[in-house]
């Protein structure tokens, strides 16, 4: 029984969506040469290619059983899928925004004779009605930020991470309409008829995202010193102890630490008594 994972065939998280299948042990086959399906290390395992809009209806319908894909395009394509996992990249904003030199600051500003220029107009539509206006939505497919200054339209959703390109284009964020992520998600059939390798899946993916700027460090300690070594070691689980078999009694040490704690963890624990100390990537915490 196979299963089939979409990922965007490009744009800004199409390489962190592969890279991050790869590093789960889902290596790609076939990803030089962009074939619409590309086998995987796993036999059982294949990757689809398609554009990251379309992919929340590809596992929707069934076309693909999981996929990589933004909740934005998820909440646009009103798709009903499984959400597995938020993959921690491609943070972004739905935000309403209108030009800094108009008269309006707020959505009280706005009325029913305007007009809105947008990619989003599901997303568009559905905020104004809870708002109580009837905006005029026109839908673009792309340079949504020049609408207001051609005539088109005097707002505009858009997508944004930092707001330099709305402020590049002289307009203001009027209201955050979606907060938006990267998401793992999955077909409710298939989570149903092929549950064990999707969690298999999930879990490799979200081992990745737990060893994230995570560091192993191992040391060897004397017995007599292992009290002051366990009092400046931070770790997630706790120091893992074994004992070594020598005259001085010493004993083999290691924990996972966060990487930004480091530089300052080697000195405390060499002034602690520790020798050997090595620090090691980690690729997944399972």
């Amino acid at each position: 029984m196979k299963i089939k994972i979409a990922v965007p065939s490009k744009g800004r998280i199409s390489e962190p969506s592969i890279n991050i299948l790869e590093k789960a042990g889902l290596g790609l086959i076939d990803k030089n040469n962009r074939k619409l399906i590309s086998k995987t290390f796993n036999e059982d395992i294949e990757v689809m290619f398609a554009r990251a809009s379309d992919i929340p209806e590809f596992v929707n319908d069934g076309v693909a059983d999981m996929g990589i894909t933004g909740v934005d395009l998820i909440e646009e394509s009103e798709s009903d899928v499984s959400e597995l996992l938020d993959l921690r990249f491609g943070q972004t904003k739905l935000v309403l925004a209108a030009p800094e030199d108009s008269n309006i600051s707020s959505v009280d500003d706005i009325s029913d004779d305007m007009k809105v220029a947008t990619e989003f107009p599901v997303l568009t539509k559905k905020y104004f009605e809870e708002k109580g206006l009837n905006l005029k939505i026109v839908r673009l497919s792309g340079s949504t930020e020049a609408a207001p200054f051609i005539g088109i339209a005097d707002l505009i959703t858009d997508l944004t991470s930092t707001g330099t390109t709305l402020k590049m284009n002289h307009l203001e964020v009027i209201d955050v309409i979606l907060d938006s992520t990267i998401k793992l998600i999955a077909n409710h059939e298939s989570l149903k008829t092929k549950r064990k390798l999707i969690e298999a899946i999930s879990t490799s993916i979200k081992g990745v995202l737990d060893a994230d700027r995570k560091k192993l460090i191992m040391m060897n300690v004397d017995e007599d010193d292992l009290h002051k070594v366990k009092k400046v070691m931070p770790s997630m689980g706790g120091l893992t102890i074994s004992e070594v078999l020598s005259e001085k009694k010493t004993v083999a040490a290691q924990a996972v630490i966060d990487e930004r704690e480091v530089f300052e963890l080697v000195n405390d624990l060499r002034n602690a008594g520790a020798r050997d100390i090595l620090v090691v990537p980690i690729e997944r915490i399972i």
